[in-house]
């Protein structure tokens, strides 16, 4: 047998897969619905709508309704949906190498951890391990700083992390997530994580000592609500862990490649660990941690970590794409512009009580209106938002949204915001 069927048999191999997903595609957003609670693990709860094509900041659903994508699958869309250079460039690496194990690399792979290093500034020295997910990226610093630990006579056995950080949902990352409704279900979690008051310097300092043997902070605290920590504190930060001996985690999962209208929104501060993920496939899972300065690179050794599909050549070709385009069409400054755009126009509007955020991560309090109610009104008026809490709504849409697609949301929130009062 060869190794690969004949063309005619191909093609009715991929025309039998791509007729079933046509099949459902026709179907009501009520029937598909139903199907979904039938064969999928409800940790999602039921689905807002089902959506079947995309296209730049919009999507569609299977009702045909458009919607204009303000959320961005959380940060992740950074170039929109159906990128033509993405789809092409994921396309042509899938034709050419798919997957190989880790006992091998690929020029792809390669090549994006040398863009990692060069966009990062980081020291000569430093190294990146690939990952799928935001999750994996913190579950592998979580143990590479497990190593800084100390002596027998003097353990540093103690990590420090922020009150409302959300680090990820599997048992290491969660151990480090704040809050309890998460965690509580789930313990007993790898202990000793010390959580302390956001963005105030005095409590980082009298908490971080010789006992600790790392520090995880997110620079701005998305799922909190977008919560932004000062480029004092992240310095800060960077200073006192040095002094102690620990290391410093910077979590960049949200806040990485480009969302804030820099690379990374810790620059030009340089932490020991860097974890990415979300925005850097541009919607086809990666994640990524970079370790900086050959002294860290020494706590994993062969062996010591590991994935199956981490670094595939697939989603290093789509990194490489996403980071090419930010830089080829300035994005970073678009972002910039766009995002102090927004905020100046949310400001305005009456029943809008606090905004927040850098570049095109954003959120926005409402002073009487219920948040959830908000983003089921919103959704029926055809966008797609984000509510953190019962008062907050955060925005998170492709790095290339316009003013004018922007303005059509401005536009709509007064009414939205009486729906939702």
């Amino acid at each position: 047998m060869s190794e690969h069927a004949d063309p005619a048999t191909d093609s009715a191999l991929a025309g039998s897969a791509a007729a079933e997903v046509a099949g459902l595609s026709q179907l009501s957003s009520a029937a598909l619905a139903e199907r979904y609670s039938n064969s999928l693990l409800g940790v999602f709860g039921a689905p807002q709508r089902v959506l079947v094509r995309g296209s730049g900041c919009h999507v569609w659903d299977a009702d045909g309704n458009q919607y204009l994508d303000l959320l961005g699958g959380i940060a992740v869309n950074t170039l929109g949906h159906g990128h033509p250079l993405l789809a092409s460039v994921i396309s042509s690496q899938l034709a050419t190498l798919g997957h190989v194990s880790n006992f091998f690399t690929s020029p792809s792979q390669i090549a994006l951890a040398e863009k990692l290093l060069e966009i990062s500034a980081a020291p000569a020295g430093s190294k990146v391990f690939f990952a799928n997910s935001g999750t994996e990226a913190n579950e592998a610093a979580l143990k590479l700083t497990r190593r800084n630990a100390g002596t027998a006579e003097a353990p540093r056995t103690k990590v420090i992390a922020l009150e409302h950080a959300f680090h990820g949902r599997t048992l290491g990352a969660l151990s480090l997530t704040y809050k309890e409704k998460y965690r509580a279900p789930f313990a007993p979690l790898p202990g000793n994580v010390h959580w302390i008051e956001a963005g105030n310097i005095e409590a980082l300092r009298a908490a971080v000592d010789e006992t600790v043997s790392a520090v995880f902070i997110e620079p701005i605290q998305g799922e909190a609500g977008v919560r932004l920590l000062s480029a004092e504190y992240l310095a800060a930060a960077r200073q006192i862990t040095r002094e102690a001996g620990a290391l410093l985690v910077f979590d960049e999962v949200q806040t990485g490649m480009g969302r804030t209208g820099s690379f990374f929104a810790s620059a030009p501060v340089i932490p020991d660990v860097m974890t990415l993920a979300k925005g850097l496939g541009g919607g086809f899972p990666i994640g990524a941690m970079i370790v900086f300065g050959e002294e860290n690179t020494k706590w994993l050794a062969p062996g010591d970590h590991g994935t199956t599909f981490g670094g595939n050549p697939v989603a290093c070709a789509a990194g490489l794409a996403v980071i090419h385009t930010i830089e080829a069409q300035n994005l970073l400054a678009h972002v910039r512009t766009t995002g102090q755009w927004l905020r100046e126009q949310l400001a305005g509007i009456e029943g809008i009580c606090a905004v927040r955020g850098a570049g095109l991560l954003t959120a926005f309090e409402l002073q009487s209106a219920n948040a959830p109610k908000l983003v089921a009104a919103a959704l029926d008026a055809g966008f797609i938002v984000n509510a953190t809490d019962e008062r907050t709504i955060r925005l998170a849409p492709p790095l290339v949204i316009t003013t004018e697609q922007l303005g059509t949301l401005i536009a709509a929130l007064p009414q939205l915001i009486s729906a939702a009062s």
